[in-house]
């Protein structure tokens, strides 16, 4: 094995989309249960956002980028269970997936199916995941009802179709007709439209209307600050608020006199990263995710294609919140 030049975005400068950089780096050979990946498609995440926005600190410079598809070249020592040749995908750090070729720890791949492209993959994994845990984790009972903040976001999509699927009424709030039109054709039973800069508090009174005044189980908020209040307003009592992203900013500090007198609440906050933290916990989501994609539960939803040296166009893009369903850097 030898190095090789290779070409990834990096992040020098935490901002916008345009601190994003096209840069020449060589790789060395891939160390003690390391591998060396041929990337073929690489999903872009929120979570990206949050690492160039500093809401996520990396130290600088860094990659970026947490999820990709892509193909096995060369195997580092002691490495097993792996061959060259063999397609494979990951959906955690260390971050730097936004390249042409990259080291990554080798217990951290998910061998892919024939029957799962990279493109696929890449589009499915981290949200396929993240989903996997919010109806694995929370487990709320057939026939209730949640209320999924994004129902027609690159996450929301699936975790609808899911939760549709295992007989949860879902009410999904989007931003406009089309992305409730979206939300509906992955199985919501309602869905709200509020715009983006109107009113959250607008929502519960209309949760309310669809449950009988009764409100929902679950929220699914991965939206955070904006949506906090009306998150808690929305739920029945006994209910959870589960909180796993902060696109609009971090939530405010939870005072538990607050959550009992508004009916007993519960608030958590979940990470994906706890949810495969080991590697058998990982490969084993992992591969009901692509059973739930092969059975049609799922489906891959891809709204936009960008070369690789363009990642920020798709930063912006994301970041709008004008797409629907998932991105993907093709290399």
């Amino acid at each position: 094995m030898s190095t090789l030049v290779t070409h990834r975005t990096s992040l020098r400068a935490m901002g916008a989309p345009d601190v994003l950089a096209w840069e020449a780096v060589t790789l060395p050979d891939p160390g003690p249960g390391e591998v060396r990946l041929s990337q073929r498609a690489i999903g872009v995440n929120f979570i990206d956002v949050y690492h160039r926005t500093g809401a996520y600190p990396l130290p600088l410079p860094s990659g970026l980028g947490y999820e990709a598809a892509g193909v096995v070249e060369a195997l580092g020592p002691g490495v097993t269970g792996l061959e060259v040749g063999q397609r494979v995908a990951y959906a955690d750090g260390p971050a730097g997936a936004y390249a042409q070729a990259r080291l990554f720890p080798a217990a951290r791949l998910v061998p892919l199916p024939d029957a799962v492209g990279d493109e696929a993959a890449a589009a499915l994994l981290f949200k396929g995941l993240t989903a996997h845990m919010l109806v694995r984790r929370v487990r709320p009972a057939a026939g209730s009802w949640a209320l999924v903040h994004a129902a027609a976001g690159g996450v929301g999509l699936v975790l609808t179709r899911w939760l549709a699927h295992e007989g949860v009424q879902v009410i999904g709030v989007v931003s406009s007709e089309a992305k409730a039109a979206a939300a509906r054709r992955a199985g919501a039973a309602a869905t709200l439209v509020a715009p983006r800069g109107s009113d959250p508090g607008l929502v519960p009174p209309q949760v309310r209307a669809l449950t009988g005044g009764a409100g929902v189980a679950v929220v699914y908020d991965s939206v955070g600050r904006d949506t906090f209040e009306a998150s808690l307003d929305s739920l029945a009592p006994f209910g959870l608020l589960a909180s796993f992203g902060r696109a609009s900013g971090p939530v405010p500090p939870v005072d538990p006199a607050l959550l009992a007198r508004r009916g007993s609440l519960g608030f958590q906050r979940l990470s994906v990263f706890d949810h495969v933290a080991e590697p058998a916990s990982l490969r084993a989501a992992a591969r009901e995710v692509f059973e739930a994609l092969a059975a049609g539960v799922l489906e891959v939803e891809i709204h936009g294609r960008y070369p690789l040296a363009e990642a920020a166009r798709a930063h912006a893009e994301l970041e709008s919140r004008a797409s629907s369903g998932s991105l993907i850097l093709v290399p």
